[in-house]
């Protein structure tokens, strides 16, 4: 059997109406490919019910932040400082190779300084976060997060994909196929990588957190570089004219339309619309990376950092531009929150990264009208631990990975503003009150996007695969207003 024939036997949905089966499947093909790629292009998924979120900025701190310093206040900590963990409360639980041999686990009470704001009363870290604090009934809180993953890279996955094993399509991607295209000009899905300040102890960030798995490969993220070119290769070669590239790229899609038609391989047609994309790209991403005709205004709110390239504020505000042109999922990565030592400081710059940024997206947005259908997504992977991991003193130690429980936020979209959702213990190492399994976080989002997390699938290997996964998940009705 020949390659060809071979391929020819493998009838996708588009290569059965291709074959003049019949007129209705003819009249179909005509719509996918017979017209420009713009037109070709895959629309939305339809929603199952409304949606209350258009687009998502996701804010995802690499390495786990300690919900202890910033949002899970524990003032009975002050009172068993250098004391060991009560083997009660740790029961037997799973530790890392870091700590697992330390002779004892001291318990390291935070050293910041927390106050209650808002008519939530939501304890936050009041040293280090002066600006968020002022969005605290904006901002819908879970205290109660949690996960199987203890180390970061399945972590990370696990938190990203909704499983610790490489290969399966991000949340991002997800979106991207679900929600479609509200502009041709940018792809759906953007990925930037912001530079922390300080930039002790970072992690590995690959391409294969924002891959788009089994799904077809145009629902991948596009990662924008914040040094030289925002995209490798979109701009032309020396001496190559706009007039060349177009009929260059005309010339290799032409090709790639015989080939699909006489294999019918849909990546194929991916392809074709990939190239097209980056043609157009080369106009639309030089106007959204231009930041001089952003006001004065702009840089007040979101501080003079924001003209630095790759700064955290800088990327910030870029989400915003992309959420704007109709981008429907915007993916941030800061690093250095892995803070094992030296936490008390470190923080202080990790926070003075994000505090006026992430202040300055939820009023911006508020301006533009466009908060209550952008949904702001924040946290990183796991927690940390009370106890210290290393040395302890009254002014500086460290923590290690905690996946028991951790907080994030949500804002905007359909969450729940001024809402604390879980409760911990006092050693902040056990959920006591409404735990919230990742896999529960995602199918609320899906719901926030508009999609029942069951019925959003794709056939892959024989199974209807989706973002979480096979084991139960539910959505969080608490948690939406």
């Amino acid at each position: 059997m020949s390659i060809l024939h071979e391929w020819n036997t493998l009838q996708t949905r588009r290569r059965f109406f291709g074959t003049g089966a019949n007129a209705l499947g003819a009249a179909a093909l005509a719509s996918l490919i017979g017209k420009s790629t713009a037109e070709a292009a895959p629309g939305a998924v339809p929603t199952h019910f409304k949606p209350k979120a258009k687009r998502v900025i996701y804010l995802h701190m690499v390495g786990g932040p300690s919900q202890l310093d910033l949002f899970d206040y524990k003032p009975k900590m002050k009172e068993m400082f250098d004391k060991d963990l009560p083997p009660s409360i740790r029961n037997g639980q799973r530790l890392t190779t870091m700590t697992s041999g330390q002779a004892r686990f001291p318990i390291a009470p935070s050293k910041f300084n927390f106050a209650q704001y808002g008519q939530s009363g939501m304890w936050m870290n009041s040293e280090l976060l002066p600006n968020l604090t002022k969005n605290a009934d904006d901002i819908c809180w879970m205290r109660s997060l949690h996960t199987e993953a203890i180390n970061h890279e399945p972590a990370i996955c696990a938190m990203q994909t909704g499983n610790q094993v490489a290969g399966r399509p991000c949340i991002g991607s997800w979106a991207s196929y679900g929600l479609g295209s509200e502009n041709d000009n940018l792809p759906n899905f953007v990925v930037l990588i912001a530079t922390p300040t300080n930039r002790e102890q970072e992690q590995a960030i690959s391409s294969r957190l924002w891959s788009s798995g089994y799904l077809p490969s145009e629902h991948a993220g596009v990662s924008f570089r914040s040094k030289g070119d925002p995209i490798l290769f979109i701009n032309n070669p020396p001496g190559v004219p706009d007039d060349m590239r177009k009929q260059t790229i005309d010339g290799i899609n032409q090709l790639n339309r015989l080939n699909y038609q006489a294999v019918g391989d849909p990546e194929t047609h991916t392809r074709i619309r990939q190239y097209e994309m980056a043609f157009r790209m080369q106009a639309s991403v030089p106007e959204l990376t231009d930041l001089t005709k952003e006001p004065e205004s702009t840089f007040k709110l979101y501080g003079e950092e924001a003209k630095v390239s790759g700064t955290f504020a800088n990327s910030v505000l870029m989400a915003r531009r992309l959420a704007e042109r109709g981008v429907r999922f915007t993916q941030i990565y800061l690093n250095n929150w892995d803070h094992h030592s030296n936490l008390t400081n470190r923080m202080p710059s990790q926070c003075k990264d994000i505090d006026g940024p992430c202040h300055a997206l939820i009023e911006d947005l508020k301006q533009r009208g466009m908060f209550d259908d952008t949904l702001i997504v924040w946290g990183g992977e796991f927690g940390r631990t009370i106890y210290s991991q290393g040395g302890l003193t009254a002014t500086n130690y460290g923590r290690d990975h905690h996946p028991r429980c951790f907080t994030m936020w949500m804002a905007g979209g359909g969450a729940k503003g001024g809402r604390i959702y879980g409760e911990t213990d006092d050693f902040s190492y056990n959920i006591v009150k409404d735990p919230l399994h990742i896999s529960d976080f995602h199918a609320t989002i899906m719901h926030l996007m508009g999609y029942n997390h069951e019925r959003l699938t794709y056939k892959f290997q024989g199974l209807d695969q989706k973002l979480t996964g096979v084991l139960p998940a539910k959505v969080v009705k608490e948690l939406i207003s």
